[in-house]
């Protein structure tokens, strides 16, 4: 396949780092856009960025010296709003790439929120239960002043999970006083949400529907290929099963397997509680997670880890459409290429945005004091899910632009507006 002038282009966007190739795409919308040229400058960098050393006294008794991070990146239309990820690449440049995600992705979702992102560069897998409480403490400490119900509201990411977020509040807590609203994706029992553990699969599920209902195919005709079966993935897998998709392929860190006829994600789940992953599981095929991005499917969902669909091996994807459900999964050298050969990618900050949406939820419900049932929670998803997709697809109808472009205009138009009406510019 010749290379176009716009994948050229992309492929050189895609030797900087991931917070630039970000700044790209909102440069380019505001082109698009003819915003301010000053909202614009004031967009590039984050408004604040924490570098902080975080020494952990390890179970061996030997003192070890992590790197945390938390970036705020746009706060105009509300509280800073993001995850928590533990991982040895969570560099500063992966935390500024995510927390300028948030500022678009809340945007695009309407909510209340501007964008942030945390992170600590560790191995949690190699860590211990205490030893991870320590860290988590000791990061804590080292952000606690930039934290506040009304000013930057952390939750889970990759390598953080609900435990996590109690241990965050609770070293929050016993400086300024319990406040369970601090965090969100907390355990039930300490003032979380029902269903935000299945918030962002749920919300990736509901988007493979209705793209499928515009595109006028019944879910039971459509072969899905999922990579990844954490959190998000597995209920990606079990939501999408129940509205009647056919999953033939998944994949999780240790492998994969494949089925064409399709595979019992009930049967997967039994065997993963037992054999810790889905390699092996009988009733299909064996795949690596490389192989799985090339599988003939319908509905290819990323699910895992970023930048996996790359200008490398974007010309061999067979899947009809993507679904981005983990965060840039697909690297603009990629997108450029797929969109050449007609593969629509439904971008990530709608695909995966029913976590933070739930996380919205769940801070609503702390500051009322009145806990949601699960099935308002999952109405109330449901509800916003489906009218962004509506606006989104319209857009795109409208403008003639991609689904991520499309994106990034509605978002950075709602940002921008936020941002000339309180004068910071």
């Amino acid at each position: 396949m010749a290379t176009s002038t716009a994948t050229a282009k992309a492929l050189t966007d895609e030797k900087r780092s991931p917070s630039g190739a970000i700044v790209a795409s909102m440069i380019e919308s505001a082109g698009r856009l003819k915003l301010d040229g000053e909202v614009v400058e004031l967009l590039r960098t984050s408004w604040r960025e924490i570098h902080t050393q975080l020494p952990v006294r390890m179970d061996n008794k030997k003192l070890r010296i992590f790197e945390g991070y938390r970036v705020q990146h746009n706060g105009a239309r509300g509280p800073y709003k993001g995850g928590v990820r533990f991982h040895p690449r969570a560099d500063l440049d992966e935390v500024r790439a995510l927390a300028m995600l948030m500022t678009y992705k809340c945007a695009l979702m309407d909510l209340p929120f501007g964008g942030a992102k945390g992170g600590v560069m560790c191995d949690p897998v190699r860590m211990s239960e205490t030893e991870l409480n320590r860290l988590t403490r000791a990061y804590t400490q080292h952000i606690g002043m930039l934290l506040g119900v009304n000013r930057d509201i952390p939750a889970p990411d990759m390598g953080t999970n609900a435990q996590t977020m109690a241990w965050m509040m609770d070293a929050y807590g016993q400086r300024y006083g319990y406040t369970p609203g601090i965090v969100t994706g907390k355990p039930v029992d300490l003032g979380g949400s029902f269903g935000r553990d299945q918030a962002t699969g749920r919300g990736v599920a509901t988007c493979m529907r209705e793209y499928a209902r515009l595109e006028g195919t019944n879910p039971a005709e459509i072969r899905v290929a999922i990579q990844g079966y954490g959190n998000v993935g597995s209920w990606v897998c079990r939501v999408a099963s129940e509205l009647g998709f056919r999953i033939i392929a998944v994949s999780d860190v240790k492998g994969g397997i494949h089925n064409p006829a399709g595979i019992d994600i009930a049967a997967v789940d039994r065997w993963f509680s037992v054999a810790g992953s889905v390699a092996g599981f009988p009733e299909a095929e064996p795949i690596t997670n490389e192989q799985i991005l090339e599988v003939d499917c319908d509905y290819l969902v990323p699910a895992a880890v970023e930048e996996v669909i790359t200008g490398e091996n974007a010309g061999a994807i067979r899947a009809r459409a993507v679904i981005e459900a983990a965060n840039h999964p697909v690297t603009p050298s990629g997108d450029a290429i797929l969109a050449e050969r007609g593969i629509p990618v439904l971008p990530d900050v709608l695909v995966n945005a029913g976590g933070v949406t739930v996380s919205y939820f769940e801070w609503t419900q702390n500051i009322q004091q009145f806990r949601w049932s699960l099935e308002r929670v999952n109405q109330e998803l449901e509800s916003r899910m489906v009218t962004v997709f509506n606006d989104l697809m319209s857009r795109v109808a409208r403008d003639g632009t991609r689904p991520r472009q499309a994106a990034f205009d509605i978002a950075l138009e709602r940002v921008g507006r936020a941002i000339m009406l309180r004068g910071f510019v």
